[in-house]
């Protein structure tokens, strides 16, 4: 697999006028290019922050059979309308994972929320609670990748697409870091970067992180 990919961030479909201020979607299309190449009909796809449901209705769209977990509970409603298998996203919190009955899977595919390294509000509740600093969030991240570990499949792999960030208190390093958080608990295999024709947070780029089960 090539180590740099040249993307449009462009999307299959808008979003309900209430949610247009909020999309942070990624493209369909980095979606279809993992499942293209690591997945076949049939697999088992995991997305562990589902958001907007791009990861569920791309993989639903290839015959591939996709689970998540959203915290919010009106992007929960919207995605669940556009499923064909509704069930299969769960409401609820990633840093539970191990108390939902979830499936072993082939390939999880995700963003997590994001956050400066001076955020103040906790990504993983949707902003909506006081968080516990940055060195708390990515220690969240690791348990929630620890969860994450044992669903997944002895050949699964894990990407996580994730941007450095440039804004007020400078750059905050969090491909790297979650790199390095997430490298606790599954095996770091690289990055894969991608070239956008636009993206956000100051840059026109961002990363794919490759992990694998541990041995």
């Amino acid at each position: 697999m090539r180590t740099v990919l040249t993307l449009k961030n462009e999307h299959d479909w808008n979003l309900p006028a209430d949610f247009q201020h909020d999309d942070v979607r990624y493209s369909g299309s980095l979606v279809r290019h993992f499942l293209e190449a690591w997945t076949n009909e049939g697999d088992i796809i995991f997305d562990p922050f589902a958001g907007y449901g791009t990861t569920l209705r791309v993989a639903e769209a290839m015959g591939r059979v996709s689970y998540g977990v959203e915290f919010d509970a009106r992007r929960y409603e919207y995605v669940r309308s556009q499923l064909r298998h509704p069930d299969n996203l769960i409401l609820g919190d990633s840093r539970q994972l191990a108390t939902y009955a979830l499936p072993p899977f082939d390939l999880s595919i995700t963003s997590p929320p994001y956050t400066q390294k001076d955020g103040r509000e906790n990504p993983f509740t949707n902003y909506s609670t006081e968080g516990g600093g940055y060195e708390a969030y990515l220690g969240e991240l690791e348990g929630i990748y620890a969860q994450v570990e044992r669903l997944m499949k002895p050949h699964a792999r894990v990407v996580i697409e994730v941007s450095n960030l440039k804004g007020s208190a400078g750059v905050t390093t969090l491909a790297w870091d979650v790199a390095s958080a997430v490298s606790k608990v599954l095996r770091f295999e690289g990055e894969i970067v991608v070239a956008w024709d636009h993206y956000s947070y100051g840059y026109d780029h961002s990363y794919c992180l490759l992990f694998t089960k541990p041995a």
